[in-house]
């Protein structure tokens, strides 16, 4: 909803307007079915008065005139038992009147949609309330679970101008000229308590949920009971990132880190650490234990909190590569000026080695993790390893770093997670190469033929079924000396390992010249469906698969690229036949017999496309194969019947 400027007199007289649709949406849900601990809304008030403050503090660095005579910020929680009221105050940046109107009365975010659809699945017990409000960033409505209505009146930084936004939550806001108690700069948040909701105008009350969830806040906070001369000071405003790290509480660590992320559960993992020498910062960053909704979001950036000597400067700062994006946190910088510009975030040399730095030792505590609590980790791998992986495509100078912590299903452990180190340890004697599948999904390399020569074999296949995993494999060189190779691309170079186990056993492939009679048949029916026909070592126990050609994209590669450019693949694939399948042996000696009729015509078609269904690929032309694959049952079974 877009707001237009409005001439002044019409903008003098107080107007009634509606909440757009999802922020009606979202308090009916919010009020009635949400939260039982119903304590965030004040950890929620409080946070989005500290980045009021900040805001006006990084404000400030070019226009000192904004802080005027009050250049201490504060948070002020205000309780009043016998009116059933509590207030929360700040002296940070404000709000002008169309900010009030854009910033309470819509909603302008991607994740509205998303939010509105969680709170409804929570609402139906399908998840967890505890992580919704502050992830979405609409903690602000959460006023509404404990108040009859919420009044605001906030004053922008510099503007002789104040305004009262006031709503019940019903469906529709006020917005008005503010009086002259308005606030000299800054906002304030009045909440008139609902009648089962009053405990919250306690002053006890009040202290025990600001010291359990806002003691992190890098901004002084107090309380003031009405009728008191004085406020008492309950959380000095320093920052927990300065302070040394035997000197942090796991419970200090997790309230700031809902404090950064909106998430209240405990993070996967806390890096917190000084960097000393040529660059200097603090750093207090944080992996969540859980996705959030908008990862794979294209505009979604890590979101950490760039500090100047304690001076907040912004959050969108490249403090961390696209593939970390999931980390959250705060880097306090001594060496940076406080009047960083847009073109020097992009270029700065400090930046660049902060950036270095913490990226490097995020990578190395994840490698501690993995070694020290490999369930802990694990938790991290299938919530992020889809992007952490895109670093091996993007950050090739990263990938040995990337490789130690890297985990894959494969072929011997479909449903758990090995290291490249663990495949490796189990390589079979002259196996050259590390062999991988690509996939769309894990349900469909699992049963995909080019795996069954492979395991016969007793060679473990990396199942690859992420979208980047398609590319990093074509540019990493390889780990530990030896090639990632496709199972679906070139000749399988599999002649020099044995066959182990029953597959050993069961070797009892048609006679070659048998075979070389029905691969020249293949070859002269299929025509230019296909690039080559040849016999197969990847099968065992399949008739037939397709294969990329040796130079050229992977077959799963081939298609990816295929739907960006909304065409058909052109690259025309390998048919390979199992010379061990009964089929294929009962075709090859038919075919070298002289059965070259309209029978083994069939045959040859029904084969590629059987190669292409296996592949989750319809036949080229699903009316001729249903015709060729009705004359061959009608044969079978007339023949039967005879």
């Amino acid at each position: 909803m877009t707001v237009e400027a409005e001439p002044a007199a019409a903008a003098a007289s107080p107007e009634t307007r509606p909440f757009s649709a999802d922020v009606a949406q979202l308090l009916r849900l919010m009020v009635h079915s949400v939260y039982s601990n119903r304590d965030v809304f004040l950890r929620e008030l409080v946070s989005n008065a500290a980045d009021a403050c900040e805001k006006l503090r990084y404000a400030a660095l070019t226009d000192a005139g904004l802080l005027g005579d009050d250049a201490a910020f504060e948070i002020i929680v205000a309780v009043d038992s016998d009116a059933g009221t509590l207030t929360v105050s700040d002296n940070g940046i404000g709000m002008s009147r169309d900010e009030l109107v854009d910033n309470l009365g819509t909603i302008a975010r991607s994740g509205t949609r998303a939010f509105v659809e969680a709170i409804a699945d929570q609402a139906a017990g399908k998840s967890e309330s505890s992580a919704l409000i502050g992830q979405f960033g609409v903690g602000f409505y959460s006023a509404f679970m404990v108040a009859k209505t919420v009044t605001v009146t906030s004053r922008r930084a510099g503007s002789d101008e104040a305004w009262t936004w006031s709503s019940d939550g019903s469906g529709s806001f006020t917005i008005a000229p503010a009086g002259d108690d308005a606030p000299a700069r800054g906002t304030r948040v009045v909440l008139e308590l609902a009648d089962d909701a009053r405990e919250f105008a306690d002053e006890d009350e009040v202290e025990r949920i600001v010291r359990a969830h806002c003691a992190h806040i890098p901004v002084p906070i107090a309380v003031l009971k009405a009728g008191a001369d004085a406020r008492r000071t309950l959380v000095d405003g320093s920052a927990l990132w300065t302070k040394p790290k035997a000197s942090v509480t796991e419970a200090e660590y997790r309230d700031f880190y809902t404090y950064v992320s909106g998430d209240p559960a405990e993070p996967a993992l806390t890096v917190h650490f000084r960097a000393e020498g040529r660059t200097e910062y603090s750093v207090l960053a944080f992996v969540p234990s859980q996705k959030p909704f908008d990862l794979f979001d294209p505009d979604r950036r890590g979101r950490i909190k760039l500090y100047v000597r304690r001076v907040f400067i912004t959050d969108e700062a490249p403090l961390l590569p696209a593939w970390l994006r999931f980390v959250r946190g705060v880097v306090d910088s001594e060496d940076l000026p406080l009047n960083l510009s847009r073109e020097m975030l992009q270029s700065n040399p400090v930046l660049e080695a902060i950036r270095r730095g913490l990226t490097g030792r995020i990578l190395t505590d994840l490698e501690k993790l993995a070694e020290k609590e490999p369930e802990r980790f694990t938790g991290i791998w299938e919530a992020f390893g889809a992007v952490i992986k895109e670093g091996l495509y993007e950050e090739p100078d990263r990938r040995d770093g990337l490789f130690k912590i890297a985990r894959f299903r494969t072929s011997s452990t479909p449903d758990g997670w090995r290291s490249l180190a663990e495949v490796l340890a189990g390589a079979r004697e002259n196996q050259t190469a590390i062999y991988y599948l690509l996939g769309d999904s894990a349900e469909g390399v699992k049963a995909s033929p080019h795996l069954e020569g492979y395991r016969a074999r007793g060679i473990e296949v990396l199942l690859l079924t992420d979208p980047v995993d398609a590319f990093w494999v074509q540019t990493a060189l390889g780990y530990e000396g030896k090639p990632f190779r496709s199972v679906t691309q070139g000749a399988a170079d599999l002649e020099l390992i044995p066959l182990t186990g029953e597959a050993a056993a069961d070797d009892d492939p048609a006679r070659p010249a048998d075979v070389a009679v029905l691969v020249a048949l293949l070859k002269e029916r299929l025509g230019e469906r296909v690039s080559d026909v040849r016999t197969s070592a990847r099968l065992a126990e399949s008739p037939v698969c397709l294969v990329a050609p040796e130079f050229g994209p992977d077959r799963q590669l081939e298609k990816l690229l295929a739907r960006g450019r909304s065409q058909a693949c052109t690259v025309k694939p390998v048919l390979e036949l199992n010379p061990r399948n009964g089929l294929v042996k009962a075709l090859a000696k038919r075919a070298a017999a002289g059965g070259a009729g309209e029978a083994v015509t069939d045959a040859a078609h029904l084969l590629y496309a059987q190669a292409r269904i296996l592949e989750g690929e319809l036949p080229e032309d699903p009316a001729d194969f249903a015709r060729r694959l009705d004359r061959l049952i009608a044969a079978g079974v007339g023949s039967a019947e005879s």
